[in-house]
C-alpha cells in the first residue's frame, strides 16, 4: 500500500518552474431580481468582487498548495492588473521575480459575473498575439538563469493561447530542460499543439486531442485511446500521454502501460480550472516518484475535488491526502 504521508512530504522538496500564460480571474458576485427596462437582460446588483489566480497562475497555486517550491515565468502587462496579480502571487508564496512586465501587452483579466452560483457573463481583457522577440529572449534567459541557480526537478508549460509560449521558445526551453535532465510537463492548446516535441508528459483534454489530430471519436475506449497515443507519439516523440476525459476520468499511457482511470462520483459544481489541478498534481507526483500510474490516479482524484467548488480554486492538500488514503 502506498505511503501517502511520505509522498506528500517528498513533494514538499520538489522545485517546480511554471512557464506560460498567467491571468487574473475576477469574480463579480451579485443578486438578480429584475429585468432591465433598457434591454431584455437581467440587472445584477453587485455585492462583492473577488480576485483569483488563473491560467499558469492557478497551476502555480495548485503546486504551492501541495507545498512545492514554486516559481512562475510569464510576460504580463505593465498595468494595475499586473500589480494586483503579482500581489496575489506573492501572498501565496509563489516566486514572482522572473515575471516580465511588458509595455507592449496588457495583463489578461477574465471577469465573470455570477448570481446564485451561476455564471451569467464573462468579459475578457487580453492580447493574444505572440510576445515580442525581445520579451521571448528575456523569458528564455530568465528560465536558463533559474535552472542554473535552483535546479528544478520539473518545468510545467501552461499554454492558454495568449501568446507567451511561442513556437521557438517552446523548442528552445524543452531542449534546455533535456540537456539538464529536467522533466517537462505540457498542458497544450491548439495553436502550438505539435510544437512540444520530446516532452516527458503531454496532457491535453480529449477535445484538444480530437481537434489537434482532426479525428472523430465515438467510443472512448482504451483501444481507441491507445491509437491516439500512438498518433501523438509519432509526431511528438514524447514519453507519456495523459488525457483528461471529462466525466470518463483520465487516460494514461507510456511505453509500458496504458489504462483509463475512471472518475469518482462527485457533486460537480464548476469544472473551471480542473485541468490546471490535474497537470499540477500529476507533475509533482511524477517528479517525486517517476510513477505515472500513481501520478495519474492522484491527479484524477484532485481534479474531481476542485470541481466541487465554485470558480477557479486550488486543491486542498489535506483533503487530497485523505482522499488518497481512502480511494487508492
Amino acid at each position: 500500500m502506498e505511503d501517502f504521508e511520505k509522498l506528500f512530504r517528498e513533494i514538499e522538496n520538489i522545485k517546480v518552474a511554471i512557464v506560460g500564460d498567467v491571468m487574473l480571474d475576477t469574480y463579480w458576485w451579485g443578486k438578480v431580481d429584475r429585468i432591465s427596462p433598457e434591454a431584455p437582460v437581467p440587472v445584477v446588483v453587485l455585492s462583492k468582487k473577488d480576485y483569483r489566480l488563473g491560467g499558469a497562475g492557478n497551476v502555480a497555486l495548485n503546486t504551492v498548495s501541495l507545498n512545492a517550491k514554486t516559481t512562475l515565468f510569464s510576460v504580463i502587462g505593465d498595468d494595475k492588473d499586473a500589480e494586483l496579480l503579482t500581489a496575489l502571487l506573492q501572498q501565496q508564496h509563489i516566486e514572482t521575480k522572473y515575471l516580465i512586465k511588458s509595455k507592449d501587452r496588457i495583463t489578461t483579466n477574465k471577469t465573470r459575473i455570477i448570481s446564485r452560483n451561476q455564471q451569467m457573463m464573462r468579459l475578457d481583457a487580453e492580447i493574444t498575439h505572440d510576445i515580442s522577440k525581445h520579451d521571448e529572449e528575456l523569458l528564455l534567459q530568465n528560465l536558463v538563469s533559474f535552472i542554473k541557480s535552483d535546479w528544478p526537478q520539473i518545468v510545467i508549460f501552461e499554454d492558454y493561447n495568449k501568446g507567451v509560449l511561442t513556437e521557438s521558445f517552446i523548442q528552445n526551453a524543452i531542449a534546455i530542460c533535456r540537456e539538464n535532465g529536467i522533466i517537462t510537463a505540457i498542458d497544450p492548446k491548439r495553436k502550438n499543439f505539435f510544437s512540444y516535441k520530446q516532452a516527458d508528459i503531454f496532457k491535453p483534454n480529449l477535445k484538444e486531442v480530437k481537434d489537434g489530430l482532426n479525428i472523430l471519436l465515438d467510443d472512448v475506449t482504451e483501444t481507441s485511446l491507445n491509437n491516439i497515443h500512438q498518433q501523438l507519439h509519432t509526431i511528438l516523440q514524447h514519453k507519456i500521454s495523459l488525457i483528461t476525459l471529462s466525466e470518463h476520468g483520465l487516460f494514461m499511457q507510456d511505453e509500458n502501460t496504458s489504462k483509463i482511470i475512471p472518475s469518482h462520483i462527485r457533486n460537480i459544481t464548476d469544472v473551471s480550472g480542473a485541468g490546471d489541478t490535474v497537470i499540477a498534481v500529476a507533475s509533482l507526483v511524477y517528479a517525486a516518484t517517476k510513477d505515472i500510474s500513481l501520478a495519474a490516479s492522484v491527479a484524477n482524484l484532485a481534479g474531481g475535488l476542485v470541481c466541487e467548488e465554485v470558480g477557479t480554486v486550488a486543491i486542498d492538500a489535506s483533503k487530497l491526502l485523505q482522499e488518497c488514503k481512502g480511494a487508492l
